[in-house]
């Protein structure tokens, strides 16, 4: 079976006074993070720039920092965010702080997302019975995917595909079919939980769902999240059928395993991993894996 990679998505939008003082805000914080989680097991690395209280941070120099920082202290895989509050922004400006680290390789990620359609992102408050907000849509045209796809690949980086719903992964299909994304596709699965109602739900049939619509005769290797839900439960399942991990704070605070920190979780998929028989991806064997430059 081959190795498991698996990828620490340490901080999204995720505030600490959410239930985990561990969430890395500063440039500095994300490369401990990344060395720590590089150690622990981790391949990639997906972060979010931030500001000092925690809000988002959209400045290409915030960017370029903690990338330069990360490599210059290690070998794991960096994968950014584009970052879904800026959809109101043309195609252009959403990743063009990808393409300017990547003109300089001790500031260029590896990777570079592409969320293959649009999708509500409102918080469902159930307790409430309310939507906290009522309008954002993160949204993805057909022309700005087009767009991501043919600049992502003349960058030399790996499009980090991402399915919310069966309708995304058919969109992987059509992209493939004309020729604007490379095979291997690095495809994640974004499972939802609690708050967040756009995805598949967080179960063994919510994933079995988008398995069952993978493009047959095409080479993907999949990766599944949980986006506001605990990932554990399906772990032992990922790892059995052949696909891989993106897991952290970013995404969950995990407090079932009281205020863990994102190296500690990496760790224990990395021991559940090894336990099922399945080895761990380095960066440079998750590399050779996804065909990488």
């Amino acid at each position: 079976m081959r190795k498991l990679i698996i990828e620490a998505r340490v901080n999204e939008y995720m505030m600490r006074e959410q239930g985990n003082p561990h969430v890395p805000y500063s440039p500095d914080e994300i490369a401990r993070d990344a060395v720590a989680c590089r150690e622990a097991g981790a391949a990639i690395l997906h972060f979010h720039a931030r500001k000092p209280d925690g809000s988002p941070e959209h400045a290409i120099e915030s960017y370029a920092e903690t990338v330069g920082l990360i490599r210059a202290a290690s070998d794991i895989l960096v994968h950014p965010t584009l970052g879904y509050v800026t959809l109101d922004q043309p195609a252009e400006r959403r990743l063009d702080h990808v393409l300017d680290m990547a003109k300089d390789a001790s500031k260029a990620p590896h990777f570079a997302p592409m969320d293959m359609g649009s999708v509500n992102v409102d918080r469902y408050n159930a307790q409430a019975r309310r939507f906290e907000t009522s309008d954002l849509i993160y949204k993805n045209s057909t022309g700005t995917l087009t767009y991501f796809a043919r600049h992502i690949r003349a960058a030399g980086l790996k499009p980090y595909l991402v399915s919310w719903t069966i309708g995304f992964t058919r969109y992987v299909e059509a992209f493939l079919d004309m020729g604007l994304l490379d095979e291997p596709a690095y495809l994640c699965f974004c499972l939802t939980d609690n708050t967040f109602l756009g995805g598949h739900p967080g179960t063994l049939k919510g994933l079995q769902a988008h398995l069952d619509f993978l493009p047959e005769g095409r080479q993907i290797e999949w990766t599944v999240v949980n986006f506001g839900g605990n990932l554990f439960s399906l772990a032992g399942a990922i790892i059995a059928q052949g696909g891989h991990i993106s897991i952290g704070l970013g995404d969950y605070a995990y407090p079932e395993l009281g205020q863990p920190t994102n190296p500690q979780i990496i760790r224990r998929i990395a021991e559940m991993a090894r336990e099922l028989g399945r080895e761990i991806a380095t960066p440079e064997e998750a590399r050779a894996i996804l065909r990488m430059n």
